[in-house]
């Protein structure tokens, strides 16, 4: 049962596990909302260079027509014609269709980061499968993207009809009216339409973009089983770890032990603590060259003693300087004086002025 359970993606997707599907080219991705985007830049293009547009392409064929007579009709003159019609209408279409390319790419941005992977165009002999081509055309998705078109279409039918259906006498009188009149009334028709599927089309997109959302964050979910291996590749495995840990504390011992018959004095609780101090003339302040509790206290003991360090009992200073200094540092201001009247203790005491006291 527990394998069963780690097995299970039930467990919401860490951020490695997102980075990755993001650099796989595996990201949130709706149609719809790309085609909201392009709509609407469509509609944004139309009312505002449509004028401007109709206006400068008249002007165009209104000269070339009057000036028909002096086109050259031979190679170099047909070349030169075209030439110049393209860039006529680059300088007329340029900014309107740069319009429409950064809302396509607004359309892909808004939904996840810029990808760039290869992943995708890489060929894959699962495609090719019928098992699998069957689940696309009749999995899930499939279903939910016949329903989303079917009501888009009865959507968009249905707007459109109303629309248009109170304009269908004005729409058949444009047959008759002059073309260069038809540009206002067309664009004014245009717009409508233009409004009513950008309003129609931001639902479909919205609730297309958090049914996409959904299906690819339980594709990314995870087992437990997982979590762990992720946990153990990023982190390290927790016994290597733990071995890594337990040699760095054997180094440190080893080199705290080497280092108490450098000591001026070691300082105890008498069986839960011990801290060897180091002072000599010319230091700021006393530095602590090994300090340990239970085991390690007692090995510092029977150290300092078989090297003559004077072991000086203090269960309060003891306990402090545990507490407060680190390995190598120099102790804290607030017991300088403390440390300074056991120093002084001591100095005498191999003076001979002392008496009593010091266990060796």
């Amino acid at each position: 049962m527990a394998d069963d359970d780690d097995s299970e993606k039930t467990q919401d997707p860490t951020q490695k596990r997102l980075d990755d599907a993001h650099e796989r080219g595996d990201v949130v991705k709706s149609q719809e909302v790309n085609s909201w985007f392009v709509i609407a830049g469509a509609a944004l293009v139309v009312s505002s260079f449509s004028s401007g547009v109709g206006a400068g392409v008249a002007a165009a064929l209104r000269t070339l027509i009057e000036k028909v007579h002096l086109i050259r009709v031979d190679g170099p003159g047909l070349l030169a014609l075209a030439k110049s019609i393209e860039l006529m209408l680059f300088g007329l279409l340029g900014l309107p269709l740069l319009m429409l390319l950064l809302a396509a790419l607004a359309g892909n941005l808004v939904q996840h980061r810029l990808v760039w992977s290869a992943e995708a165009l890489t060929p894959k002999l699962s495609k090719l499968s019928p098992m699998a081509g069957a689940k696309r055309l009749f999995g899930k998705q499939a279903g939910a993207n016949f329903l989303k078109g079917l009501v888009k279409l009865v959507a968009l039918g249905a707007v459109m009809t109303a629309i248009l259906w109170p304009e269908r006498h004005r729409v058949e009188a444009m047959v008759r009216i002059d073309p260069g009149s038809l540009l206002g009334p067309v664009k004014a028709m245009a717009m409508q339409l233009f409004g009513a599927v950008v309003a129609l089309l931001a639902v479909v997109a919205a609730a297309d973009y958090f049914f996409q959302y959904r299906q690819w964050f339980e594709r990314q979910k995870m087992s437990l089983h997982e979590i762990k291996e992720e946990f153990k590749q990023s982190e390290g495995d927790p016994h290597i770890k733990g071995r890594i840990r337990q040699l760095r504390q054997a180094r440190m011992k080893k080199r705290m032990m080497a280092a108490v018959p450098t000591a001026s004095v070691v300082i105890t609780n008498p069986t839960h603590f011990a801290v060897a101090l180091k002072y000599e003339r010319g230091m700021g302040a006393p530095v602590c060259v090994a300090k340990g509790a239970d085991v390690i206290a007692l090995k510092i003991r029977e150290v300092a003693k078989a090297n003559d360090v004077p072991v000086v009992e203090n269960p309060p200073l003891a306990r402090a300087l545990h507490a407060t200094v680190e390995i190598d540092g120099e102790i804290p201001v607030e017991h300088y004086q403390a440390v300074a009247e056991v120093i002084g203790y001591v100095m005498r005491l191999r003076r001979g002025l002392g008496g009593a006291g010091a266990r060796r």
